[in-house]
């Protein structure tokens, strides 16, 4: 199936490049706009956040559809796309979740002075932009490998 096979090259790097774009860009520039307080930041942040995790886990269905339908059996790229989902699981199912409380404490200003859980979330999404990049890299090169013919 050649749009199964297209899938699994395109959407780790779609993935990538709005996990790049939000965690790594989007997230601290806007605390650097003028009139953005804590309150206000942390509560775009909330919204931002969901979005970026419910689309994550389109992408990763997306890519468990063409990884099927391709039937794929490159064990590299199995082993890359595991990683990557269970980082998404653990964000999306403890380290949101969390994060989401402490946002809402520091809105209402009963938060406690400091926590560790973003530097935890910024590590997350580090290893899963990682793991995206080697995987989209991995199905390009098989893809490249099986599609060219000797002679």
């Amino acid at each position: 199936m050649m749009w199964a096979k297209t899938l699994k090259i395109a959407v780790p790097f779609v993935w990538f490049g709005m996990v790049l774009a939000i965690s790594f860009m989007e997230a601290p520039l806007k605390f650097q706009a003028p009139g953005i307080t804590i309150p206000l930041g942390l509560g775009i942040g909330q919204l931002v956040f969901f979005t970026l995790n419910k689309m994550e886990i389109a992408c990763a269905l997306l890519l468990l559809i063409a990884f099927w339908r391709a039937r794929s059996n490159v064990k590299i790229e199995k082993i890359l796309f595991g990683f990557a989902i269970l980082i998404l699981i653990l964000e999306t199912v403890w380290l949101l979740p969390v994060l989401d409380a402490r946002a809402v404490e520091v809105i209402a200003g009963t938060a406690p002075p400091f926590s560790k859980m973003h530097f935890v979330y910024i590590g997350f999404d580090g290893l899963k932009l990682g793991m995206l990049l080697m995987l989209g890299i991995a199905s390009a090169r098989n893809y490249l490998s099986t599609a060219v013919s000797p002679g």
